[in-house]
């Protein structure tokens, strides 16, 4: 199965570590240093808009980061 995570992007259900809301962990010093290293790693996939959460994904053993504007609780409701 997969999810649709906006921005014409869809992401599969098993390959998914976690949704995290952006408002909530990105206060957190750890956080910061995580999605700053994947982004300098290159594994950031950005979205348009001003992103509300983001998803960490494994596959083929690489991580990749997507931002979305959609809300973790509308991902979660989706993946229902």
């Amino acid at each position: 199965m997969y999810l649709n995570i906006g921005n014409d992007m869809s992401v599969r259900f098993k390959n998914i570590i976690g949704i995290f809301d952006m408002d909530n962990t990105s206060t957190s010093r750890r956080t910061r240093e995580f999605l700053d290293k994947a982004e300098a790693e290159g594994q950031v996939v950005p979205c348009d808009d001003l992103p509300k959460s983001f998803i960490v994904t494994t596959e083929y053993g690489f991580e990749r980061v997507y931002l979305t504007t959609l809300s973790s609780a509308t991902l979660e409701k989706r993946m229902k």
